[in-house]
């Protein structure tokens, strides 16, 4: 299964992140060394979320990392949401379209 794990930046993510971003950065890479990470990024303009690929069994996965991360514990992320979604095009469940 696919997650989605939206996340919502403070207004002052980017003055208050670099003390924190290597535990961050740390705690990210033990879910995608585990390969339940897939990507992730943050947004450019404006810098105020990020958006997470997971790929994993259950929802409690994506709820770990997010109350483990130190974003989250730091209040960087001042909200976030979580999706199941559901992959059509690419990766392992490549479908094809048919006219």
């Amino acid at each position: 299964m696919y997650w989605l794990l939206f996340y919502d930046y403070s207004p002052d993510y980017m003055e208050r992140r670099t003390p924190i971003r290597p535990e961050h950065f740390a705690w990210a890479s033990e879910f995608r060394d585990r390969g339940e990470l897939l990507i992730a990024g943050a947004y450019a303009d404006p810098p105020d979320g990020a958006t997470l690929m997971f790929k994993c069994n259950t929802r409690d996965t994506v709820e770990r990392f997010v109350t483990g991360d130190p974003y989250k514990r730091e209040g960087l992320v001042t909200d976030y949401r979580i999706r199941e979604w559901t992959l059509v095009l690419g990766g392992d469940n490549d479908v094809s379209f048919s006219k």
